[in-house]
């Protein structure tokens, strides 16, 4: 079906909705790339004008990647749910913007209608609102998931405790782990990136993140990232896995790239359940995306990339993860080439993971080839923390020597939670007190040595 508009004296056609989505998107070089951004500004401001009046109903008649063709369309297809999606579906993508932005939409209501929600419809919202616009209405939606702790809870922000090592060394690991536990990271997950796939190495990360968090009695979640076939070896011989982990995304090829289907996550997805490790909830996938991976496998189909990055996450909801979040300046320049797009793409990325009922964190990161510094970083972190982020990541230094990128610290977690009066989840920060590392009001104690619940290690 081709779309019509006339704008400033210029009658402008778009052959189809997939080709309006990608004219319609903010500039990011990785659709320069593909060859699908807008030729110019008002070309890009016409898509957009034009897409506000595309009805919503519209996106579950006309797919973007045919439904006989990509495994993940039929996914979306098959489990919209036509009862959520009742009380909006007579509005256009410019009508939901708005009812998005008005008190109607609170978080009962936004929770109500999540179900009913397509990644394309809004990934197509997202691309006809301002930063703020994201922002106001990510903040009112409260996602909450469990395994060992409550994460997502109004007023707390998380971490990912990152404690890489570039050659899986175990003292270096337990040196960066120790470190991030005593200013008060890892209450999303500890997670490693270990330097090789190989099973051996991996099972031992388990082993020794499992032995921390026992012993210590620290109520949080491991997770080694490693492919998802090794997890499902690792969970057959005993190993101890808490979390699955597996980076997805929004196409049936793309996912075909990183050697996974749809099958092989609900293989995963039951063998955890299957160990019973949770506590509080049974919430046990981890998945990662970004925003140019489909396209970096040549398996895009013509979609722009923040329309293929939405459509992860409803690979993602199939599953009910613990956690999901964007690694969003990570792929490069390439497909996000400076702080400005890295800053829209990981709102972008936010907003419409909340939207569609997930736990959404953030890599705040860049490459150090990108056209972005800290002060980028720190302005989407501080952006983020505003729209409610579930968590961020906790990386010595906010330098990763395994994956040699940028990320944030865990001053910057700390920065965060002050700033904007956040915690941890209630069950880590209860922990945190009583190992003497935050003081009953949850702030951090300093001290010239290790807190009473470490004292053991003073002598080492």
């Amino acid at each position: 079906m081709r779309y019509h508009i006339n704008l400033a004296g210029t009658h402008y056609v778009f052959s189809d909705l997939k080709t309006l989505m990608a004219k319609a998107t903010p500039m990011r070089s990785g659709d320069c790339l593909a060859g699908l951004a807008a030729d110019n500004a008002t070309q890009r401001v016409a898509a957009q004008m034009c897409l506000a009046d595309v009805p919503l109903k519209r996106f579950l008649e006309e797919l973007l990647i045919p439904y006989e063709k990509d495994e993940v369309s039929r996914l979306i297809i098959d489990d919209h749910n036509a009862s959520a999606f009742a009380s909006i579906s007579h509005l256009t993508v410019g009508d939901f913007r708005n009812w998005l932005l008005s008190d109607l939409a609170n978080s009962l209501s936004l929770a109500q209608v999540a179900a009913g929600l397509t990644p394309e419809m809004v990934a197509a919202v997202s691309k006809i609102m301002r930063v703020q616009d994201l922002i106001l209405v990510s903040q009112k939606i409260e996602v909450v998931s469990r395994f060992r702790n409550t994460l997502g809870l109004r007023g707390h922000m998380s971490t990912r405790l990152q404690p890489n090592h570039p050659l899986d060394d175990p003292g270096g690991i337990a040196a960066s782990l120790l470190d991030g536990l005593l200013y008060g990271s890892g209450d999303a997950v500890i997670g490693i990136n270990p330097a090789t796939d190989n099973y051996q190495a991996v099972t031992r990360l388990m082993h020794l993140l499992d032995d921390v968090i026992q012993r210590f009695e620290i109520p949080t979640q491991s997770c080694v990232l490693t492919h998802i076939t090794t997890h499902l070896e690792a969970m057959e011989k005993g190993v101890p896995v808490d979390l699955v982990f597996q980076s997805i995304a929004g196409t049936q090829a793309a996912n075909s790239s990183f050697g996974i289907d749809l099958s092989m996550l609900g293989e995963a997805h039951q063998a955890a359940l299957s160990l019973k490790r949770g506590t509080v909830g049974k919430q046990v996938m981890y998945f990662e995306t970004g925003q140019g991976s489909a396209l970096s496998a040549n398996a895009h189909h013509g979609l722009d990339q923040q329309t293929c990055e939405a459509r992860a996450y409803a690979v993602a909801r199939k599953f009910n993860p613990l956690l999901i979040n964007s690694v969003v300046g990570f792929i490069g320049p390439e497909y996000l080439y400076d702080g400005k797009q890295i800053i829209r793409a990981g709102l972008e990325d936010h907003f419409c993971a909340k939207l569609l009922g997930l736990p959404m964190g953030c890599d705040v990161c860049y490459t150090n080839h990108a056209e972005a510094d800290q002060d980028d970083m720190d302005s989407l972190l501080t952006q983020l923390g505003v729209a409610g982020v579930n968590f961020i990541m906790g990386v010595p230094g906010a330098d990763d020597i395994m994956l040699n990128y940028q990320s944030t610290s865990f001053h910057d977690a700390l920065y965060l939670r002050q700033v904007l009066n956040k915690k941890p989840a209630p069950e880590f920060a209860a922990w945190l007190t009583k190992m003497g590392i935050a003081d009953p009001q949850g702030q951090m104690i300093a001290g010239e040595s290790l807190p009473a619940g470490f004292a053991f290690l003073n002598n080492r």
